[in-house]
């Protein structure tokens, strides 16, 4: 995973980075078309650390355009009108399908994991339950940034040189 290379003065630690998006509940997935279009929509996913996990519709545009080219960025913020209350982080790279599609829960020692901190964050926990519509998409982020506009608080002003 690439180091950040801007606004390193605001970016979350890793720990940050890694409970940020453990709490969250709705990324936006940026996709591109087989015609050149963009296409943003949003969705539910769980980090276990190093990979973002998507639980995807298989009859969407969002499958469609993956399908034809897996490169996507995705983005979790939070914040509105204070604007030192914006943050976020976006991930960059290719995602990859795991398990059958749909799933229909066919045993996959990879989504143990995911499926488990799906349940445990939008179904009050127990076990995963397959609907026979949706499949897995695994993001392995080359990049990833991250912003958190409070930090600007914590920096000391320092006065301009004088002449």
């Amino acid at each position: 995973m690439a180091k950040q290379r801007f606004g390193t003065s605001i970016a979350m630690t890793d720990d940050e980075r890694d409970a940020f998006l453990r709490t969250r509940s709705v990324c936006r997935v940026a996709t591109v078309g087989p015609d050149g279009r963009p296409h943003v929509s949003a969705l539910w996913f769980v980090w276990d650390g190093s990979a973002l996990w998507l639980n995807s519709l298989t009859r969407s545009k969002r499958w469609a355009d993956l399908a034809a080219d897996r490169r996507c960025s995705v983005i979790v913020d939070e914040g509105d009108t204070d604007f030192m209350a914006l943050c976020g982080v976006e991930l960059q790279g290719s995602v990859e399908v795991v398990g059958e599609a749909p799933r229909r829960g066919e045993p996959v020692e990879q989504l143990l994991t995911p499926e488990k901190l799906f349940a445990d964050k939008y179904m009050g926990g127990g076990d995963f339950r397959y609907d026979g519509r949706h499949g897995w998409l695994r993001l392995l982020p080359e990049t990833v940034v991250s912003w958190d506009f409070a930090k600007l608080r914590q920096r000391p002003l320092t006065p301009p040189p004088t002449s």
